[in-house]
């Protein structure tokens, strides 16, 4: 038997087969992204029905899964919480979140402006922002990492007096160990001079770098209170400018009475800057103020001096600063 005589495969048949696979796997895939949509508006709807109970009021207005293909998250139209008990409460617009179908232990979300919040501590206020994202990876028994960050976020108090902006705000939290990091930055911070008295403050920027010690058992099992708890600071810093302002840094402890006691070092940098910016702020004190901060310049562009707090009484080396009240 010559070659030409062996029969030559059907490709045409094949190419249909492969057709026929790819039309029943697509369509597979789309009943299934369907399905677990369906799960999700459910869980949505339970998750937010087991919440309104005990007076506590919580809102997801019309809850819909959205992200086909490769993405699947509850959009809401609205989002409200309301607990009287706590005198706590906060609603907001529009809500978006999504995960990855190919990497469901990553979650973001989007959050809408305008907000109000009203708690005991802050009074009722009204929150405007361009961009406010989160983002979380899923772990046990905490997430891997929260992230949070904000775009031109401005601040008020319910009758529209201002309270501030911030041009950009990032927290991150991550657990490291038994302990937990948490972290803070900001910048284009403006006080408005309502808040401070009529003074007029430069935009402030900043950042924190903190470890809890077992801070993880402390959020698994409900923080209730930050007493009896102790950490470190790495950094926490507060500039006016690319070079200007002050850092602390050191460990530190609260006791079950409240009260603080730390070793930190805090370190001023450009002594001279600063003090121009504290006598701007503070002008019925800028004499002393001048004079004061100016004289560490002897020590340097960037000085450091310990910051000594027993019982809640704070000292830098022979100075009494006061007593810090118990928290």
């Amino acid at each position: 038997m010559t070659a030409a005589d062996e029969k030559k495969p059907n490709y045409g048949r094949r190419i249909l087969w492969l057709g026929v696979f790819v039309v029943v796997l697509c369509a597979g895939y789309t009943a299934g992204w369907f399905y677990l949509a369906n799960l999700f508006e459910d869980r949505a709807k339970e998750t937010i029905a087991r919440m309104n109970r005990n007076g506590v009021s919580a809102a997801c207005d019309n809850p819909v899964a959205h992200g086909f293909p490769f993405r699947l998250g509850i959009y809401c139209d609205r989002v409200a919480f309301a607990d009287p008990a706590e005198a706590v409460s906060f609603s907001a617009g529009s809500f978006r979140s999504a995960g990855q179908i190919y990497d469901p232990m990553r979650f973001v979300a989007e959050l809408d402006s305008p907000a109000t919040i009203d708690s005991p501590g802050s009074g009722p206020m009204n929150l405007i922002w361009d961009n406010l994202r989160a983002s979380v990876r899923w772990a046990q028994p905490l997430p891997e990492r929260i992230s949070l960050e904000g775009d031109n976020m401005a601040a008020s108090l319910a009758d529209g007096t201002p309270l501030g902006t911030v041009g950009d705000l990032q927290a991150h939290m991550r657990p490291n160990g038994a302990d937990l990091d948490l972290a803070t930055s900001f910048e284009g911070l403006v006080i408005d001079p309502s808040r401070v008295s009529g003074r007029t403050l430069p935009p402030l920027s900043g950042q924190t770098d903190v470890t809890i010690e077992n801070g993880v058992g402390l959020v698994g099992s409900g923080i209730e209170t930050i007493r009896g708890q102790s950490g470190t600071i790495h950094e926490a810093s507060l500039f006016s400018g690319p070079n200007t302002g002050l850092t602390i840094s050191g460990p530190f402890s609260i006791s079950e009475d409240g009260l603080i006691d730390a070793e930190l070092k805090i370190t001023i940098r450009d002594p001279n800057g600063l003090s121009v910016v504290f006598a701007a702020a503070f002008p019925e004190n800028s004499d002393q103020i001048i004079a004061g901060v100016s004289a560490l310049s002897f020590m340097g562009n960037a000085p450091s001096l310990p910051l000594t707090i027993k019982k809640g009484k704070a000292n830098i080396s022979f100075v009494k600063l006061g007593k810090i009240p118990p928290l």
